[in-house]
């Protein structure tokens, strides 16, 4: 049996908590590039007194761009090229990312005054932990319905 075939069957056959366990590891990746992009978009567009929809799109974008780059990196250090490495980052990565940055951001646009509260202001910084742990929570069931289907971040697996 191939190394590609055990994994597929390793995958297919994995149920209950062992899924629950990857879809859990699989968010926080998620969440690990997704608060970079976050943080570093809410402190740029803050500092610099962007509108909240502006602050909004910029995080964004800075989120998926780190999300996808902290898979790109393993997987091109496991043999793929950038190109087939991008592939695999928009696979395993898209719908997660995506889920939390609504979850996310719909949480701290709910926080009364969160989005105008400052860089040195406890608001700012608790309603955007409490946004990104909202989101963590609302996408660890959506990686666990995509892994148990061989599909987010279950594409990954293949090339660690």
């Amino acid at each position: 049996m191939s190394q590609h075939e055990h994994h597929d069957m390793h995958d297919m056959a994995m149920t209950g908590r062992e899924l629950t366990r990857n879809a859990v590891s699989a968010t926080l990746h998620c969440l690990t590039g997704c608060a970079i992009g976050e943080v570093l978009g809410m402190v740029i567009g803050t500092a610099l007194g962007m509108s909240d929809g502006s602050t909004i799109a910029l995080a964004v974008v800075l989120a998926f761009f780190f999300g996808y780059a902290l898979t790109v990196r393993p997987v091109m250090r496991a043999g793929l090229p950038l190109a087939g490495a991008i592939k695999v980052a928009l696979a395993a990565d898209t719908l997660s990312i995506l889920t939390m940055e609504i979850v996310d951001n719909a949480v701290l646009l709910t926080v009364p005054g969160a989005m105008e509260a400052g860089l040195g202001s406890f608001l700012f910084w608790g309603s955007l932990a409490f946004a990104l742990a909202v989101a963590f929570v609302v996408t660890v069931p959506v990686n666990r319905w995509l892994i148990g289907r061989g599909k987010g971040h279950a594409v990954v697996h293949e090339y660690h």
